[in-house]
């Protein structure tokens, strides 16, 4: 997983533009997450689910009330499921590539750290997690 300021995927390859970034703001910006899930070769073939959820230092999901809908404490966050398929000819224990890239408007955070975590199947691991920090506004 990475932060870029975009990213989109296109032909099964990722794309990141300004990708690796660990800081931010004073003022919101526009960003990409980029992902690459790799898929075990006995898990082809198989629905997965995954979700991606903004929280902040405490481990407390981010969430908005969407003025636009009417909805109030809308958590940030995104995903959904997939199933990727052996191509012909692949050698068995490859794993499977499923490249994800998702784009967001600006996001009024309030200066602190923060993190993108990542759930696949209801499991999280360690190096799944993607921090960031929102620097405040110079005194």
């Amino acid at each position: 997983m990475l932060l870029a300021d975009y990213a989109v995927v296109s032909d099964g390859k990722l794309t990141i533009v300004g990708g690796g970034w660990s800081q931010t703001g004073p003022d919101p910006a526009a960003f990409g997450i980029g992902l690459l899930i790799q898929v075990p070769w006995d898990q082809a073939n198989t629905m997965h689910s995954f979700s991606v959820e903004l929280l902040d230092a405490d481990g407390v999901a981010i969430s908005f009330d969407d003025e636009e809908e009417g909805e109030a404490n809308q958590v940030v966050a995104f995903g959904g499921e997939f199933e990727v398929g052996r191509p012909p000819g692949l050698k068995p224990g490859t794993p499977l590539d499923f490249p994800v890239a998702v784009n967001s408007t600006p996001l009024p955070l309030d200066p602190g750290r923060y993190e993108w975590r990542l759930t696949i199947d209801k499991e999280s691991r360690e190096d799944w997690r993607v921090p960031f920090t929102v620097r405040a506004e110079d005194a």
